[in-house]
């Protein structure tokens, strides 16, 4: 019986991890789950999955999480330190899909204890690849990719020597507005931006994918994860979401991975893995489906991914300003201080002045220094949202 804690169980990939494991009862032992401010839904996961712990994020929730747990026989916990304590329990399995910043210390924390880390939250490799990589390897442990793209990427690589990679592409679907009229683009709400014409996603991702900071973010996690350079990764808009990576070889060849656009499938892999086995997921009838469709990226409408190539040409912990930048902007707009297209701008304004005097981005890879660098990134971001809106 295989150990195994999710990490963010009450989001999209946490209840899609959860969905596998409930199938397959007997074969997992589920040491922790954490969440948010569902405390309904983890207390219902926790009861279910017969889990060791549950922990809110948020310390207030405590006494509601008890409540809810009550005769369980399931112990509460509530806080980030608490989260991380989770983290680090032993389990051969552990699920990271906390989402934004908050994620990196838990999934160090599962690393440091010897886990296979099947990484969903972007933001670790992009604020802290090397750290990540560095504290796997000084454990024993495993990083394993569950982003789609890199899922995809990861499968195409099987038996294969890095070295014969001549490029990775990645997909994107374009999110929301990828046939709107730019000069529509400013004037976009935020109930349009939160609505995905192919996946299921929350809502802070799927503004992300109209946006394309999900994609410039997974550019980043594409050279952290498989060590090649800024210029071997490519975007294409694929708006069907069926080819998810593809990788191209120096003979020329491309493999390219097909699939529905289900989490499920990503996840699977990565619970099963070495192995593939059955999968909830749709089989496709490319026949039904007829075509597939793919254009290039414009760096003007999604001037993220070009953000994203400055920032790994910066290098150092330019990743932890930017989302950290990022993740600000996208409070803004949500909270209605921004428009649209602010975001970006935002986020090019606190890079500009952070790594003016190469200071924070020089500065080296630790948690510590990742949160500082954050913090200050956080703070200038909320003043120049503040000076926008004033």
């Amino acid at each position: 019986m295989r150990r195994v804690s999710i990490l963010g169980a009450t989001g999209s990939i946490g209840q899609n991890t959860i969905d596998l494991i409930a199938r397959a009862p007997d074969a997992y032992d589920v040491v922790a789950l954490t969440g948010a401010g569902n405390i309904a839904q983890l207390a219902e996961d926790a009861r279910r999955l017969n889990a060791d712990v549950a922990v809110t994020a948020h310390s207030h929730l405590l006494e509601d999480l008890r409540t809810a747990l009550d005769g369980s026989g399931v112990e509460a916990a509530a806080g980030s330190q608490a989260i991380a304590e989770a983290a680090a329990r032993p389990a051969d399995w552990v699920m990271s899909a906390i989402v934004g910043a908050a994620g990196l210390a838990p999934g160090l924390a599962a690393l440091q204890q010897g886990s296979t880390l099947a990484l969903a939250n972007k933001e670790s490799l992009v604020c802290a690849g090397q750290l990540m990589l560095s504290t796997a390897k000084a454990h024993g442990a495993r990083l394993l990719p569950v982003d789609s793209e890199h899922s995809a990427v990861f499968q195409a690589l099987v038996g294969e020597d890095m070295a014969a990679v001549e490029r990775i592409i990645i997909t994107a679907s374009g999110g929301a507005f990828r046939d709107w009229p730019m000069e529509d683009l400013a004037n976009a709400t935020l109930d349009q931006a939160s609505s995905h014409p192919n996946w299921d996603m929350g809502q802070r991702i799927t503004i992300d994918s109209a946006s394309m900071f999900n994609k410039a973010m997974e550019l980043i996690e594409t050279r952290e994860f498989f060590g090649v350079e800024p210029e071997q990764i490519e975007v294409l808009v694929h708006p069907e979401s069926m080819i998810h990576a593809m990788v191209g070889f120096r003979d020329g060849a491309l493999m390219a991975h097909v699939g529905p656009p289900d989490m499920r499938h990503a996840i699977g892999y990565a619970l099963h893995w070495p192995t593939r086995r059955d999968l909830p997921v749709a089989r496709l009838d490319l026949a039904e489906i007829g075509q597939l469709s793919f254009r290039a990226p414009c760096e003007t409408r999604w001037p993220a991914l070009r953000l994203a190539r400055e920032v790994m040409q910066a290098g150092g912990l330019a990743g932890a300003v930017f989302n950290a930048a990022k993740e600000t902007a996208l409070d803004g707009f949500i909270a209605g201080q921004l428009g649209f297209n602010d975001m970006a701008a935002i986020v090019e304004d606190v890079l500009t002045k952070m790594s003016a005097p190469r200071g924070h981005i020089d500065a080296t890879m630790s948690l510590d220094n990742v949160a500082k660098v954050d913090h200050l990134a956080r703070q200038e971001a909320t003043r120049v949202i503040h000076k926008r809106a004033g």
